[in-house]
């Protein structure tokens, strides 16, 4: 979601952002705080990440996939059942994102305004995409489950991040708690997908919403 050319510095400016984000919010003061401190011309920060804020919480979200991911394959999932294997994602998805709960609070703030609303709906497609790529899913788009599952999943991952930061508990054990009963009852899919597809099939656009973010989503990246 940033110039590919600008990559390396942004992620270097988002590592320096993260001792600010908590005191400055997600701002353009955070990246001006961050490009003082790595000794980074002002205008060069901006080119790297020229929507600001935007753009950093975009890499923040994305690298955070990276990451969730690359753990997952590390791991191996063999042996898995398919509730186990998502739980298993968002499980390190979240606990990966740990040390910087703070910013992510903010980040969800941020993305609650009007201004951040789209860069949400992204973010959270992407992420729900990586989960299910990340866990072996290999549907190609053409088929409607496609979406169907991925529809699921936003409701399961956006209720228990939501859960997550407001979780004090000893080490958000009722977070895993919460995520334990939500996929109990939300990723059953077999027999929810029959039921789920004939409504997201009735609605005025033939492939969903999540379809549009889909759209969205390949949009800027060729855009």
């Amino acid at each position: 979601m940033v110039d590919t050319t600008a990559d390396d510095l942004g992620l270097r400016l988002l590592d320096a952002m993260m001792m600010h984000v908590p005191f400055d919010g997600w701002s353009q003061a955070a990246i001006d705080n961050a490009a003082k401190d790595l000794g980074i011309d002002p205008l060069l920060a901006r080119n790297a990440l020229p929507r600001g804020p935007l753009d950093a919480i975009a890499l923040h979200s994305v690298r955070a996939d990276k990451r969730m991911v690359e753990a997952l394959a590390a791991r191996g999932l063999d042996g898995l059942k398919i509730r186990e294997k998502i739980t298993l994602a968002i499980r390190t998805r979240l606990e990966q994102c740990e040390a910087d709960r703070e910013s992510v609070r903010r980040a969800v703030q941020f993305l609650a305004l009007p201004l951040g609303a789209p860069l949400a709906a992204r973010l959270l497609y992407t992420t729900v995409d990586a989960i299910w790529r990340g866990t072996g899913d290999a549907s190609p788009s053409e088929e409607f489950s496609f979406y169907s599952k991925r529809a699921i999943l936003a409701g399961v991952y956006s209720a228990t991040l939501a859960f997550w930061l407001q979780d004090d508990s000893e080490g958000r054990a009722e977070t895993w708690s919460f995520l334990d009963r939500r996929i109990e009852n939300v990723m059953q899919l077999g027999k929810l997908r029959a039921r789920v597809d004939p409504v997201l099939k009735a609605l005025p656009s033939p492939l969903s919403a999540l379809i549009r973010l889909r759209d969205a989503v390949n949009a800027r990246k060729t855009g």
